[in-house]
């Protein structure tokens, strides 16, 4: 097929709902998209349980949607496909210790520092994983890291400041 259409729904979800298609970086405009869609969810329910069962669904489905997207593209995780991104930012949300203009920029600082950078395992379950699976997996051991990262950077600032 090689040709996106924002028509088809497993297009507009895989591609963060056009997000994945600006350039430069479409993956900073994908966790873009998550974040404004997370901060408006957040602040119509004000529920980690609901990001948890959110990211637990769009997981679920993202693996298909990724899937099915790359083989449209014909192209195993092409840097527009999004999708992965989001639900890297909703697990964030479902598991942030404050919810605040403070943990959100550390929510996209770190999500985005771990889904680039990569480190061990990440790159290896990119590398080693195929298909929707392998394109998810490794935004959710991203949003782990970042995650780790927050709760520590947490804790120092904290500890400081009592």
């Amino acid at each position: 097929m090689n040709k996106i259409n924002l028509k088809n729904p497993i297009h507009l979800f895989a591609f963060g709902f056009g997000s994945g298609l600006i350039k430069p970086a479409p993956g900073t405009w994908g966790s873009v998209a998550g974040m404004i869609i997370a901060i408006l969810l957040w602040n119509l329910t004000a529920s980690p349980l609901f990001f948890m069962v959110l990211t637990i669904i769009s997981f679920i489905a993202g693996c298909y949607i990724c899937e099915k997207a790359s083989q449209d593209l014909g192209v195993h995780d092409d840097g527009r496909i999004v999708w992965d991104e989001i639900v890297g930012i909703f697990l964030i949300f479902a598991f942030l210790p404050q919810y605040d203009t403070l943990f959100y920029i550390l929510t996209f600082v770190t999500f985005r520092f771990f889904d680039i950078l990569k480190p061990y395992p990440i790159k290896s379950f990119d590398q080693k994983l195929k298909g929707g699976l392998g394109i998810m997996f490794d935004d959710i051991l991203a949003s782990v890291y970042a995650l780790i990262t927050i709760y520590l950077l947490s804790w120092v600032m904290f500890s400081i400041t009592y």
